[in-house]
Formats: structure tokens, C-alpha cells, sequence
């Protein structure tokens, strides 16, 4: 296991670059991206739409790989650790929350949270008393046994939020995660997400074109054409 101490840097990205190939040719999605992010911080990345933040979102949490530079998450280099590798880190390391909520739609909500935990091989009963615990602290302890279509978007969303926070993550990553929903249930995940990560003390990286969001972060990281500005 990876002990990172509080001080130390958490996120690391180095001279990131990210290319792909089109049928114009050579893309440039981002370029030279540097920045480090340490334990507690909430930062968010902004930008136009375009500007690259989901790629560089996916390059942070090593679901992708940068063409040039090196990230480091929990003081691992990405670049050095294969899929399996970068999977696992991300399981002990690394919560998720997603636009699209990303909810699995054959389990109910209590299943749902329960699914990181259990992919952990944490004890089925531990789980199950984790999960509905979590449920309850966003406010669906009426609503274990409800399947995603039953659900509210906002509802939805506090499902993820349950399952990002259960596994107590060091990490959490968000991805537009008000873009799916109107003004009060956005409004009111927001307060969930700050609330949930403070009780947490994890680090909070979000993507995000709300700028009430945003100014909720610690620190923003702004996007423009590939490049930090």
C-alpha cells in the first residue's frame, strides 16, 4: 500500500501532452500541462467546451495515457503501471462521480454503493451496513430497494455520491457532475459534494462549466485550447 504524507503532493502532471490521430492528421488535445495538486485541496478544471478538461480528467485518473510528460497519482507514475496496475491503484485510491450518474440499472441503490466495496472484497455484511449508512447520510435511507428508472436524476446522483464517498476514498474525481440536472437538484448535490468531502478529508477534482461550482473549489485550473492559462 501507498502511504502518501498529508503535505506531499497527491497529483502530479509533468510536460502532459495528449495527440490523437484524425483523418486531417496529428490533433493536439493538450499541451505541456503542468500543476500539482496536494492532499485536501478541491480544484476545479475549467474551461471552454473543447478545451480538453474530460481528457485531461481521464489522463488524471490514469483511464487513458498521455502521448508526452508523466502524471504521478499517490506517488505512482501511471506511465510505469499497466491496466490491471492502474486499476488497482484507482481501487484503493480513487472515487468516481459522472455526469451521466453511471448507475448499473439491474441493482437496486443499496447494490449500487455497494458494488465498489465489494469489488474491494469487502465482507458482504460490512458492505451492505456501509452502503445503506451512506445512503442514509444523502438522504435515501427510504429508497435501498428502488431500481435507477424509480429514481429522480438528483436522486440518481445522490446514489453516486454514495457510492464515490463509501469506499473513503483519498481521491474523488468529478465530471460535470451538476451537468445532468436542474438548478435546485444541482444546487442541492453541491452542498452534498462539499459536505460528504469534507466529512471525508479526501482531495476533490472536478470538471465543471458552473461557475457556482467552481468558485466552490479551492483553486481553479483554467483551460484554453489544449494549454493551462
Amino acid at each position: 500500500m501507498t502511504i502518501v504524507h498529508e503535505s506531499a503532493p497527491v497529483l502530479q502532471a509533468k510536460g502532459v501532452g495528449k495527440t490523437v490521430q484524425t483523418s486531417d492528421g496529428p490533433l493536439a488535445i493538450l499541451q505541456d500541462i503542468n500543476f500539482t495538486i496536494r492532499s485536501g485541496e478541491s480544484v476545479a478544471i475549467v474551461g471552454a467546451s473543447g478545451s480538453g478538461k474530460s481528457t485531461l480528467l481521464g489522463l488524471m485518473a490514469g483511464l487513458d495515457l498521455p502521448t508526452s510528460g508523466s502524471i504521478e497519482l499517490m506517488a505512482q507514475d501511471l506511465g510505469r503501471l499497466d491496466e490491471d496496475g492502474r486499476a488497482k491503484l484507482r481501487g484503493q485510491f480513487v472515487g468516481f462521480v459522472f455526469q451521466s450518474f453511471q448507475l448499473v440499472p439491474h441493482l437496486n441503490a443499496l447494490e449500487n454503493v455497494m458494488l465498489p466495496l465489494e469489488i474491494r472484497g469487502t465482507p458482504l455484511t460490512e458492505a451492505r451496513e456501509l452502503a445503506a449508512d451512506c445512503l442514509a447520510r444523502v438522504g435515501l435511507s427510504q429508497r435501498l430497494m428502488h431500481y435507477p428508472k424509480t429514481l429522480s436524476g438528483g436522486e440518481q446522483q445522490r446514489v453516486a455520491l454514495a457510492r464515490a464517498f463509501v469506499s473513503e476514498p483519498s481521491i474523488l474525481f468529478a465530471d460535470e457532475p451538476t451537468g445532468s440536472l436542474d438548478e435546485a437538484s444541482g444546487s442541492k448535490v453541491i452542498e452534498l459534494l462539499f459536505e460528504l468531502n469534507r466529512e471525508n478529508g479526501s482531495t476533490l477534482i472536478l470538471v465543471t462549466h458552473d461557475p457556482q461550482l467552481a468558485k466552490r473549489c479551492s483553486r481553479q485550473l483554467t483551460l484554453q485550447g489544449g494549454r493551462l492559462v
